[in-house]
């Protein structure tokens, strides 16, 4: 397949993709309010930094870093002018995730050729884990864009070893973590797989110290910013106390196994004249108190949270979380039943770039994303957003499976066929 024929493809497929977000956009999002979730946040910031008042958080004049500032800062161009107009912000986001189509492709292409990156970009159009969260005011969808793009990038610098690509990757990492902080472990597995797959190169240690180093100096503006604002030390966020509370409670080590939910919170009583960075220590130290607690019943918790992320476990909790967050029902149970199929097709995808002497180790650079994700998803609660940064490495895999069985079909057709 010609360059100028995979572009004009992957155009179409990018387009529909794009009929698609918008359409739901208008039918189902238009007009809506939102939840008690963390789109208020990010809409209320952004609105608040396009007043001037930046990153304040909620409506008092206290500092904020409830979450990393990436996705604010990108919609606060969308506020001006719009006020507190939802839908801007909500087209703003579709529109990120329309760009992920493409990108996804342009890995597909890099990764496995022209037909794989098609065939990536045509279940991105479709995917409902991808579409789901483009017309919400959160971070996901940004978080999948940057994590497409790394992976463009990081198998570029696979092939093509050199300075340059080794910092723009860095920088995109240093980005994607300024949109969710987790996404900095992208830094030490894109850093260690550079450092292995350079064998006896000379300066074989430069290209994970620019990754590394570059990462480091994306969010340092972010965290200079945050040094002075608050009573403790704040480098990206103040979230990880809510988020450890949330996760380790009666409610969610019985209840509601490996999950979160906002209950647990009112373990730490809520007073809005509280520095942020005070009461995340506070829920901080309560949380790990409560680990230590119960210890015996880590395990459990931990095999629920995993079993939530891959969806074979607690299925009508995760449903509620995410029409919490303001998910149409039906598209979830869509998503999960696509995660199903996909997620089992990529096991496949993985197994066939194996076989292949040109992609057996640069698929390796697709395990970083799957395994940041793991981490996370230990280390707090299983959800579906937790997983969201995976989601681009599973539409990759399940399109290298699905052109593989393709071919062996055709292969089939035509050896039966008549001579």
């Amino acid at each position: 397949m010609t360059a100028s024929r995979f572009r004009i493809w992957l155009a179409v497929i990018t387009a529909v993709g794009a009929a698609w977000r918008i359409g739901y956009l208008a039918v189902a999002k238009v007009g809506t309010p939102l939840l008690l979730n963390d789109s208020l946040y990010f809409g209320i910031q952004a609105g608040r930094n396009a007043a001037g008042d930046w990153f304040l958080e909620g409506v008092t004049n206290l500092p904020g870093a409830e979450h990393g500032p990436l996705t604010s800062l990108y919609l606060t161009p969308w506020s001006l002018g719009s006020g507190d107009n939802l839908d801007v912000k909500r087209l703003a986001t579709t529109l990120l995730g329309i760009a992920t189509i493409a990108v996804i492709g342009l890995v597909g292409r890099r990764l496995a050729g022209p037909r794989v990156g098609l065939a990536a970009a045509a279940i991105a159009a479709v995917y409902p884990n991808l579409w789901i969260n483009d017309s919400l005011v959160m971070s996901e969808t940004l978080a999948q864009l940057l994590v497409s793009l790394a992976l463009l990038v990081a198998l570029d610098l696979d092939r093509r070893p050199g300075p340059w690509r080794a910092v723009l990757l860095g920088v995109i990492v240093g980005l994607a973590t300024l949109t969710r902080s987790e996404l900095g472990l992208l830094a030490v597995g894109f850093a260690g797989l550079a450092w292995w797959r350079a064998p006896g190169a000379p300066r074989r240690w430069l290209q994970p110290v620019l990754v590394l180093a570059a990462t480091a100096v994306s969010v340092l503006p972010w965290v200079a910013y945050n040094t002075g604002r608050f009573e403790r030390t704040v480098l990206l966020s103040t979230n990880d106390g809510s988020t450890l509370l949330g996760a380790n409670c009666p409610l969610t080590y019985e209840a509601d196994l490996g999950g979160w939910d906002i209950r647990c919170l009112n373990a730490v009583p809520t007073d809005d004249t509280i520095d942020p960075s005070v009461r995340s220590a506070e829920q901080r130290a309560v949380a790990v108190d409560y680990v230590r607690d119960h210890l015996g019943r880590v395990p459990v918790v931990v095999l629920a949270r995993v079993g939530r992320t891959l969806d074979v476990y607690g299925l009508e909790s995760l449903v509620a979380q995410d029409r919490g967050e303001e998910k149409a029902g039906w598209a979830v149970w869509a998503g999960i039943v696509c995660w199903w199929v996909l997620a089992i097709a990529a096991i496949f995808g993985w197994h066939r770039l194996g076989a292949d002497e040109t992609t057996r180790r640069s698929r390796w650079w697709l395990a970083v994303p799957l395994l940041a994700v793991l981490v996370t998803t230990v280390s707090f609660y299983g959800a579906h957003r937790i997983r969201a940064p995976a989601e681009p490495v599973v539409v990759l895999l399940a399109a290298v499976a699905g052109v593989a069985a393709w071919d062996r079909v055709r292969a089939r057709r035509l050896a039966h066929s008549p001579a």
